[in-house]
Formats: structure tokens, sequence, C-alpha cells
């Protein structure tokens, strides 16, 4: 025989629950204490984990805007990967928004975009092209308006665009993988945002496949979790490598 419903949890933990999980598991796994209930439980874990790449990706790009600021610098940050990241970060918004997906498996896109549109215009502000930078706010919030309009972008549009995104995120990425091999450093990235990214990417895997049936951005996420992968990768491989290049240049400044 089940519960009343709240017969234990003060509203205070209760209220936030049922506002994340919904009704039927929140009956289940917080009043009457099912925690075996696997359907429930996954659903749950899901909703824990969207809910804390959401909060991550309110701060995942601050490090990196903290580095190019104080170094006023942006060498071994590829400009093209985050222009394309940065449209590409436009269209999964738009597209999730008006396909009525929840916003815990997608919410941490709105926050990201916004830090890599900073950083995109401060990557054209410090290599001295601010005319440039002004060109390339307007187009890009001009973009953003125009997809969230569907008398402007329609939806079998939109989806195609979404599904273009999979060959812009790879092509950024692909960008800067290529830019830190070529460099063989990792310059003003910053270690913090590459690994969340990482993490971030393979966590939203699993919320896509308990909570949104769309295959496209099942795909987008997986190949997205590879190439996140392979830039960790060149982060631990060259961890030293700037370390290693200061030292040299201070060598030769005190032997001049």
């Amino acid at each position: 025989m089940s519960q009343d419903i709240g017969t234990w949890a003060p509203a205070i933990i209760r209220e936030p629950v049922l506002l994340l999980l919904g009704k039927p598991c929140t009956v289940k796994l917080l009043d009457q204490l099912q925690i075996t209930d696997g359907t429930c439980l996954k659903y749950a874990v899901s909703k824990v984990l969207g809910l804390g790449i959401v909060l991550g990706g309110c701060i995942v790009k601050l490090p990196q805007i903290y580095k190019i600021v104080k170094s006023r610098s942006a060498i071994g940050i590829s400009l093209l990967a985050y222009i394309q990241e940065t449209i590409a970060n436009i269209i999964t918004l738009a597209y999730n928004l008006r396909e009525g997906n929840p916003f815990t498996t997608y919410g941490e896109t709105l926050f990201i975009g916004i830090q890599n549109y900073l950083i995109t215009i401060m990557l054209y502000m410090f290599s001295g092209r601010n005319f440039q930078a002004f060109v390339m706010a307007g187009v890009l919030l001009g973009f953003t308006f125009a997809l969230f309009d569907s008398t402007w972008v329609s939806q079998s549009l939109l989806e195609k665009l979404q599904g273009a995104t999979v060959a812009m995120i790879l092509s950024s990425r692909a960008s800067q993988i290529y830019n830190i091999w070529k460099n063989k450093r990792t310059g003003q990235l910053s270690a913090f945002t590459v690994f969340n990214y990482f993490f971030g990417t393979a966590a939203r895997l699993y919320t896509t496949i308990m909570e949104v049936d769309d295959n496209l951005m099942l795909a987008c996420f997986l190949l997205s979790t590879i190439a996140n992968g392979i830039l960790a990768f060149q982060m631990i491989w060259y961890w030293n490598a700037d370390k290693t290049t200061k030292y040299k240049l201070a060598s030769k400044k005190k032997q001049l």
C-alpha cells in the first residue's frame, strides 16, 4: 500500500525534486523510498547529471576568458574553431528550444554559447582587428534572432542546420587539434575548459539516450566526445611544453 504524497519530505526538499523528476518518480524515489526502481533511478541520474552539466556550463569557459584577458594574447587558440563552435551553439540552442526538449538536456549550450561569443570577439580584438570584432558581434546576434524566429527559418531548415553542426563541431575541433599539433604546445588554451568539455559531452551521451529520442543529437554528442577526448589527450601530452618554451626564452634573455 503506497504512502500519501509528501508524508515525510519537507517542501523545501520535495518541491525542487518534483520539479526536476516529475510526480511519478518523485513519489517512488522520495515519498516511498523505492530506490530499487530501475526506470526512475536511471531517470533521476540523468536529470542530476544534466543539471550538473548545465551548472558547469555556466563557468566552463571562464578560466579561458581569464587566461586571454590576463595575457592579452590568443596564442594557441584557433579563431576559426571558436567561430564554428559559436555558430553550432546558436543552432543547437534554437533547435532544442523549438523542439521543446527539457532544458536539462541542452541548457549548458546557452551559457557556453554566451562565453564562446565573448571569446570570439576577444580573439579579434587582441589580434588588433577591432572593426572585424564589431562586425562579427553583429552578424552572430543577427543569426541568433533569425534562428529563433520560425518566420525567418523554418523547422525543416533548422533540422538541416542542426545536422550540419556535426560537421561544424568536427571542423572546429580539428582546427584546434591541428593548431596544437603544429605549435607543439597548448598556448593559452585552458586545461579546465578542455577536460570539462570532454567529461560534459561524455555525460551528455547518457542524458540524451535517457531523455531525448533524437539520433541527430546523439550523433552530435558522440562525435563531440571523441574530438574532445583527442583535445584532452593533447593537453596531457603537451602539458610541459609551454613551461619549456618559457624557460628557453628566459635563458636566451639572460645570455643577452
